[in-house]
Order: structure tokens, then sequence, then C-alpha cells
């Protein structure tokens, strides 16, 4: 546990494959990338001290959601072992399925990461390389799937170039429409506070595309575009998290909830972000 501190961005990726623990872009579903220079490889730490002891919390640099285990069994039919991961809000004060320790796998400095339920995160498709998916299971058949290095992501204080726009409501020849999502936003104080209920407004918001949303938030605290950073929150208690990728795709009827931080204040020159083309 040592090994991971507050706020800092890391990658895991696989002993077996090589690959990287990697958040999809429905915001709900991990798997396994080849890729690593991208936002959705990124993980930023959250460290949680709770009464029996110190856990480990993950939320993605891309959608702010938290990994987390479930009670759910993976397809067997597509070769996986043991229960579905995915990524979730951290909407109570503790939440067991998003709790991990890192545990030391053997000599070569690699990790494990037990969930607080006693399950391992894992690799799939040993020998099905085409299974990219990941899951948890339980601890009588530890193998090295399980095996993960941990890789620091250094930080950067600028912000990077959001994803660009992608195509807007109404195009595709309506083929593909956006999906409509409620967007709930509030607007931090300069040091990055800000009520839990009162102050919130909503509007909806069709599409997936983070420079659409920049420029409607924008509108509405009376901001230009540049000077402000959209932060997403996945549920009360999750940590706000800079959007720069595109919202996820799917999502329809969800709430997102966003805290606005105006460029210049303090709690804008805390902010951090993965620096993910870093050697």
């Amino acid at each position: 546990m040592d090994r991971f501190h507050d706020r800092q961005h890391v990658r895991l990726r696989s002993r077996v494959h090589g690959t990287y623990l990697h958040a999809n872009d429905d915001g709900r579903s991990v798997s396994l990338r080849s890729r690593r220079a991208t936002l959705e490889t990124a993980w930023t730490v959250h460290i949680y001290r709770g009464n029996d002891g110190t856990y480990l919390l993950l939320h993605s640099a891309a959608y702010g959601r938290y990994l987390a285990a479930t009670a759910t069994r993976a397809p067997l039919a597509l070769g996986n072992l043991g229960f579905r991961a995915e990524l979730r809000d951290y909407d109570q004060p503790e939440v067991g399925a998003i709790m991990w320790r890192a545990v030391e796998a053997g000599s070569g400095g690699d990790v494990m990461l037990r969930n607080a339920g006693g399950r391992y995160l894992r690799a799939n498709g040993r020998h099905l390389p085409w299974n990219t998916r990941v899951s948890v299971d339980d601890a009588n058949n530890t193998s090295t799937m399980m095996c993960w290095t941990l890789q620091t992501v250094p930080s950067r204080m600028d912000v990077p170039i959001p994803h660009y726009p992608v195509r807007s409501p109404g195009d595709w020849f309506g083929l593909r429409p956006g999906v409509w999502r409620t967007i709930r936003f509030v607007r931090a104080n300069g040091e990055g506070f800000y009520a839990e209920e009162e102050g919130w407004d909503a509007f909806p918001f069709r599409g997936r595309s983070v420079h659409h949303l920049r420029d409607e938030l924008s509108t509405r605290v009376n901001l230009h575009i540049f000077d402000l950073v959209a932060c997403v929150r996945a549920g009360r208690y999750g940590r706000p998290t800079p959007l720069v990728a595109n919202l996820p795709h799917g999502g329809a009827g969800e709430t997102l909830e966003i805290v606005v931080v105006q460029c210049g204040t303090p709690v804008y020159g805390r902010l951090r972000y993965p620096d993910v083309h870093a050697e």
C-alpha cells in the first residue's frame, strides 16, 4: 500500500499480457488495452482511511468513476473467470465494492489488488488473446493473471487539450442521434468549496462532446469557455475529476454532476492532470 500515494496518477499493466487496465468509453466497463498514452489507462489514487485501516480507491482520469468489484458472474461463455469488474459512482460514505488493498506479488515488484470483499482483480484470456475482459476472482484461484505492474504517471499543471469535438446531435443523418443526459452543476468558490444541496442547477444535454458541454456551462455560469474547468463528480463522495475526454457512450437518462472551477483561482492552481505522453 505504501507504493500508492494520495492523488497521484498511475497505470496498472498486466504481468501476463503486458496490456493496461483501461476504462472503456461506455463509462461503466473495464478491459485490457495495449495503448499506453491515453487518459483511459490513467487512474487517480484516492486513499481512504476507514475504521479497519487504509484502503486504496482508484478513479478513472477520463470519466471519474471508481474501479469496483461486483457480485455478478462474469460471462463464462467468453472464457472469463470470477465476477465482473466495473466502474461505479462513490455515492455512500463507505462503499466496499470500490475499496482495495495492494498486496506484494512476489519479488518482482508487482502487486495484487484485493477487494474489501476478498476477491482479487484479474486479467482474462491467457489462452484467448482476443479476450480482453477484466474480472475479480477468489483467492483460491490465485494465478499470475492477478499480478499487475504499477507504473507512476507524472502529473502536469497545464490543462491538456480536450478531446476533439464529436458530432453534434442531428448529425449522422439522424441515424445516430446523441443520447440525452441531465447535467447537474455547481460553481465552486476560489478554494474549491461548494454547497452540497443549495446552489446546484441542472439542464438537459444531448451528445458526448466535452467542448459543447463546456460551452453550455460557460453561458450558464457567465464565464468564458477558456476561463473554466469542468470537473465530473462520480457520486456525492467522489472526488471531482477534470473533464478532458468526451462523455461516455450511452448513459441515456443518467445524471452527470459537474463542479465548475474558475481559472486563476487557488483551487484551479491545485488541479493536476496525468501527463500520459511522458516516458
